[in-house]
């Protein structure tokens, strides 16, 4: 967005930062929000956009810190361009992407291919992990731009699989960037699947991959955390047990993170969507639900991610344990948590905060996360007064699916906003709209 053209929103219900809103106008010029009031005449001598958000609430664009794109090597399932169109259709501004794809993203040659691409590509701002493979400690440190070190504790195989004390202790040990971990016991799995072996019915993977198995591998991730004070961040939280865990042993610099998945479904989904309820970590049980709400209510669990990670229903259809895990979520994650703020279980203010000013705190995102006079034109446009069901046949995504199909939800977006740029307009995508790189520690 030039510095000599503007963006006006007019008549919103605008998200401020103390959690209060105000019905009023935004003023966008250079990619940057440079005023908020109850009323705001267009520039003079100026040509620009006037959005007119009558009845709409206005949000932070949401960033999304756990997401597979597969891109390189697995564009089948889903590619830069399709990711992030879903992305701005669900009010997704920004994203950082995990490193297992073809080839893995573990030195600085494979992060900056993915760089490049994604300034080809990505129609919102982009992050990517660099991946630990036990071998690559040069690598890892040396690496940027990248919000963090990325291991994976088990459900993995490969290189990318670091499971050992051995492995992890010198990645702890050395340099300040943030890890990210995985937190599935791999030696537990291995045992568990051995011993399941033969069984094809797709619920059996939450008992292979068990809540002993997740708990087991976040305590030796806090262990060494603490012991080195590094800066540690665990993915995708599971369990009430792991949850009760880092209520009663949580140090400073540790956060974490819970899916809508894992707040909204159950292994009861197993009976209605088989092997499309199949992720890891899994889905536990109803109880899990509950515990994993309270901790986030309470912020013993930091912010949302989608752990946005496709295949397609050709794959999905294999039996288990052929399935791969993994299910889409960039372009839903924003409705589903609004409408659990819309039936009383959390605030609007809350949802944005999770999924917005959170992650950019977390992350050290500068002049995102919020709607200030400074900060980045990152904004979402959100109807809070109309419900439309969840349909295969919106879903952008290149997978084509997704597990909330059905589910009626309230706060889809209207128009998201990159950069002071619209990149989607009612239905609409603008494909000519590209993202920036994100600036981390």
């Amino acid at each position: 967005m030039s510095a000599d053209s503007y963006l006006l929103i007019q008549q919103a219900r605008i998200l401020q930062t103390d959690g209060e809103f105000l019905l009023g106008d935004v003023l966008v010029r250079g990619g940057a929000i440079v005023q908020i009031d109850r009323e705001i005449s267009p520039p003079e001598s100026l040509h620009g956009e006037i959005i007119d958000a009558t009845g709409l609430t206005l949000l932070p664009g949401v960033i999304d810190p756990q997401v597979h794109f597969r891109e390189p090597g697995l564009e089948h399932k889903e590619d830069l361009f399709t990711a992030t169109c879903a992305c701005a259709a669900g009010g997704v501004t920004s994203f950082l992407e995990m490193p297992n794809t073809r080839p893995i993203t573990s030195n600085q040659a494979a992060l900056d291919d993915k760089l490049a691409r994604a300034a080809q590509k990505c129609l919102v701002n982009y992050g990517f992990f660099i991946g630990a493979t036990g071998k690559n400690l040069a690598d890892i440190l040396a690496a940027t731009p990248t919000p963090g070190i990325k291991i994976f504790m088990g459900s993995m195989k490969g290189d990318l699989l670091v499971d050992t004390d051995e492995l992890l202790e010198p990645i702890f040990a050395n340099g300040s960037r943030l890890i990210a971990v995985h937190a599935e016991d791999q030696e537990r799995i291995s045992q568990r699947r051995q011993e399941f072996a033969g069984c094809t019915d797709p619920a059996i993977h939450s008992t292979i991959q068990d809540k002993q198995a997740a708990l087991l591998a976040t305590q030796r991730a806090l262990r060494l955390s603490k012991k080195y004070q590094r800066r540690l961040h665990i993915l995708h939280l599971s369990t009430g047990v792991e949850a009760n865990l880092l209520r009663q042993d949580k140090p400073s610099w540790v956060t974490a993170e819970v899916t809508p998945q894992h707040l909204l479904l159950n292994t009861s989904a197993y009976e209605t969507i088989g092997t499309l309820a199949q992720m890891n970590p899994p889905l536990r049980d109803p109880e899990d639900n509950e515990i994993l709400w309270q901790a986030l209510l309470d912020g013993v669990i930091d912010f949302i991610a989608t752990d946005h990670a496709p295949h397609t229903l050709a794959e999905k259809a294999e039996a288990y344990p052929n399935s791969p895990s993994g299910m889409p979520g960039v372009q839903t994650s924003l409705p589903l948590m609004l409408t659990q703020a819309m039936q009383g279980r959390c605030t609007v203010a809350q949802v944005a905060h999770w999924m917005s000013a959170a992650p950019a705190k977390g992350y050290g995102i500068a002049n995102k996360g919020a709607i200030a006079p400074g900060y980045d034109a990152d904004l979402v446009l959100v109807d809070l007064n109309s419900y439309h069901p969840v349909l295969a046949e919106n879903m952008l995504t290149k997978c084509g699916w997704s597990p909330f199909e059905g589910w009626n939800l309230t706060g889809w977006p209207v128009v998201t906003i990159v950069g002071g740029q619209v990149v989607y307009n009612r239905g609409k995508i603008n494909t000519e709209v590209r993202g920036q790189a994100l600036q981390v520690w």
